[in-house]
């Protein structure tokens, strides 16, 4: 079987741990590359949520990494089966590298349903039961450029056992060598890039042990999981992130399952994290609201941008809260309030995005306000653009040095003119 061509190439590695580079030779061609720290494009069942192909399109710059999960696909196998030409072609993705992991990251899945063999995803129809076998035939049908192994990530509960835990890591890694055994003899999978999971809960010698033994398998990366937001607190997090990238090669990528809030992300990419998933703007789209938090870092003027004022922020805070995807973070203006019926500027000043240069605070309010679909569209347009953005003047904040002023924007807490 012909070998995936990823290659991890670092420009900078900052002391603490924050990595700068590109990885390169994504896709079963090897002709895309993604820079990093970077994320991939959300979709749920392979369509970024209130948009067209075309429409989406019109966003520059977009990820080169799609992910669709399991959860969205696991029910359609049938048609899969009868199509015979994989995901990317039969849901109309363009030229793009598709990542498939097993649970969809923008939504709380149910627990207590994973067994010694089994994990199990939910679709529109409810739970489907998966082993290794039925989760490696589905890749086969999904024919993805990249996936996650199959993995027991159901640790992250605070009264989890260290027994439980160790299990999990067990379980994972047998979960593992089952499907890069399947993986390798497989000829839908040929050229495919495989990521080892890394388990562990909170228990620091659990993380290093999966990473250990997952980095002694032929992985192309990882995928740091148990680890999402409101499931444990951030500092804890950084430790457990620390003693599994002590475990790990410097040549391949890191990527970490379910946080999406800039200010963790930031303290994620210190810890060592390369790659994040793009679901945080769908969860603000489905709230009714719009990113604007600031991350300039070319000139040190102060301005308001229409965030929460300061004492919003611990109330805001989504650390160990279960509500976490509905709940609106210190990050995003809610412009279901009635203060924006009259506001007539844009989302966020000097954005170049379809909804800002075109339209205004008042008129997004006013589409919510009436349940109009228009207002999902202008927003995932406008939180995609403003969150890829971000994840641009992370980069450049790293080759500048500038990351200590690049925090201080985003975890400002003035507002000036909101």
């Amino acid at each position: 079987m012909a070998a995936n061509r990823m290659k991890l190439e670092l420009s900078r590695v900052l002391q603490g741990g924050s990595r700068l580079g590109v990885l390169k030779g994504l896709g079963r061609t090897g002709k895309h590359s993604l820079e990093v720290p970077g994320c991939l494009l959300y979709t749920h069942c392979g369509t970024v949520p209130h948009l067209t192909q075309d429409t989406l399109h019109t966003l520059d710059k977009l990820p080169s990494v799609t992910q669709v999960s399991l959860d969205d696909i696991a029910e359609h196998q049938e048609v899969l089966e009868a199509f015979k030409e994989g995901f990317k072609k039969f849901s109309g993705l363009r030229d793009t590298v598709l990542f498939c992991s097993l649970h969809d990251p923008a939504i709380l899945s149910p627990t207590g349903y994973t067994t010694n063999k089994t994990v199990s995803v939910w679709g529109s129809g409810g739970r489907i039961e998966l082993t290794v076998a039925k989760f490696m035939a589905l890749q086969k049908l999904v024919r993805p450029d990249c996936y996650v192994s199959m993995a027991d990530g159901e640790t992250w509960q605070d009264n989890t056992s260290r027994k439980r835990v160790r299990k999990s890591v067990e379980r994972t890694l047998a979960h593992l060598d089952e499907c890069l055994l399947v993986h390798h003899a497989s000829q839908e999978l040929e050229g495919a890039a495989l990521f080892g999971a890394v388990e562990g809960g909170d228990v620091p010698e659990e993380r290093a042990r999966s990473a250990r033994e997952t980095a002694k398998r032929p992985v192309a990366g990882f995928c740091l999981d148990g680890l999402q937001t409101g499931r444990l607190d951030g500092a804890l997090r950084g430790q457990l992130i620390g003693a599994v990238t002590k475990e790990l090669p410097e040549d391949k990528p890191r990527l970490l399952q379910g946080v999406g809030r800039p200010d963790e992300v930031l303290a994620c990419v210190e810890a060592g994290v390369d790659l994040f998933e793009g679901f945080f703007p769908f969860q603000v789209t489905e709230r009714g609201c719009a990113l604007c938090f600031r991350f300039d870092t070319a000139t040190d003027r102060e301005s308001g941008d229409g965030r929460p004022p300061s004492e919003t922020m611990a109330k805001l805070n989504g650390d160990n809260d279960p509500d976490v995807p509905t709940r609106m973070t210190p990050f995003e203006m809610d412009l279901k309030d009635k203060r924006y019926q009259d506001d007539f500027r844009p989302l966020v000043e000097g954005c170049g995005c379809y909804c800002c240069v075109n339209h205004q605070r008042a008129y997004v309010h006013h589409l919510l306000a009436t349940n109009e679909l228009l207002a999902g569209v202008l927003l995932i347009l406008h939180n995609t653009a403003h969150y890829l953005a971000f994840f641009t003047a992370l980069r450049e904040a790293l080759a500048a040095d500038k990351m200590d002023l690049l925090k201080r924007r985003v975890l400002g807490r003035t507002e000036t003119n909101a």
